[in-house]
């Protein structure tokens, strides 16, 4: 169970509303509660709002309407220099002239400790992100996660009330994002920190997140746990959102209590209703829920129309009658070739009803 820091602080949106200039809204009257010493993610596609929200905590930008708190202090017309937060970048904005202790020290330099403190603290530092051999370095001599774990010390000694992250793994490969991911977490974890952390990457949001706050077109879509989110998204834009996800429109024919019955090409499947009414609604259906069998088996009459080798799965495309799906299989023995007529079923978990748009 992830502890509390002392100094880690809540952060509170009420209806706070960002607009440039005449009437561009950034963010459009969010109410948000982060829980102190809890990792909270902003997902969302470009042009969302959630970086705005982001530098709005952080006093790089000022809310037009609405109230920010951090803890009990009404932050919301304080200048960044008085927020106590910390802010990690996009492009870890490292000092190139300085070495990597000079660069974790800089801050420490205003903030009244004596040189023996800084240096002492600094060194706290670099030793909890696993550098404390390298501070007499340039970033130059570092690699881009090495880079990472500096601007990411820099802003730990400081103790901030809350620890802010804009984009931070963006520069780096595939792998290592994976691994320092999981090294920003667990400094998370281990020091009960309050965490704000924006991504456009959704397996980065599940993996990082306690809770996730998925935005679009300045506005909060849905919050919610990982898991929440990815088994019971809101919409058919958060189910496309969060993971890859069918989206097949379907008909409820029938409703008993908080199960309905749909039909999908002459395919019937009862699931819950999640309080839709009979009629047309969505289906969404991730990938690793479609059930393949042979033809004659439960499910819609389909058809293999591509089959594509990745590693540890197969990955198919499947016309039926109904429509083109995108399915997902374990089974890389045995592939199914294209042109194998098969029966396209759902899983009997996993798939979810949401509304039509």
């Amino acid at each position: 169970m992830t502890r509390i820091n002392a100094k880690a602080a809540s952060v509170r949106f009420e209806n706070v509303t960002k607009i440039y200039g005449r009437d561009v809204v950034a963010v459009d009257d969010i109410t948000l509660t982060v829980r102190a010493g809890s990792l909270v993610t902003l997902l969302g596609p470009s042009g969302c709002g959630k970086t705005t929200t982001l530098r709005m905590i952080a006093g790089l930008e000022m809310a037009s309407r609405g109230t920010i708190l951090i803890g009990d202090k009404d932050v919301t017309q304080l200048p960044a220099t008085d927020r106590d937060v910390s802010m990690v970048f996009q492009s870890y904005a490292l000092f190139p002239h300085m070495t990597v202790l000079e660069n974790v020290s800089y801050g420490l330099k205003f903030s009244g400790f004596n040189k023996a403190e800084t240096r002492d603290r600094a060194m706290a530092g670099l030793d909890l992100v696993g550098l404390k051999d390298y501070g007499g370095r340039l970033p130059s001599e570092l690699s881009g996660g090495q880079q990472q774990r500096v601007a990411v010390a820099r802003a730990l000694v400081l103790e901030p009330q809350v620890l802010l992250f804009d984009e931070p793994l963006s520069n780096l490969d595939a792998k290592l994002r994976r691994k320092v991911r999981e090294e920003i977490r667990e400094i998370q974890q281990t020091l009960g920190l309050t965490v704000v952390y924006v991504t456009h990457d959704q397996e980065e949001a599940l993996a990082v997140s306690d809770e996730i706050v998925v935005m679009r077109n300045a506005a909060i879509a849905q919050v919610g746990t990982p898991r929440d989110l990815y088994e019971a998204p809101a919409d058919a834009f958060v189910a496309d959102f969060i993971g890859e996800a069918n989206l097949i429109p379907v008909e409820i024919v029938d409703t008993d209590g908080a199960t309905a019955t749909i039909a999908m090409g002459g395919y019937r499947h009862a699931l819950p209703s999640r309080g839709l009414p009979k009629g047309p609604a969505l289906l969404a259906v991730r990938p690793s829920r479609l059930v393949l069998s042979d033809r004659g088996g439960a499910g819609m009459a389909a058809r293999i129309a591509k089959a594509t080798y990745v590693g540890n799965r197969m990955e198919y495309t499947v016309e039926t009658d109904v429509g083109s799906f995108f399915a997902v299989n374990e089974d890389v023995v045995h592939p199914l070739k294209p042109g194998t007529d098969v029966a396209l079923g759902l899983a009997e978990s996993g798939p979810v009803l949401v509304p039509r748009a």
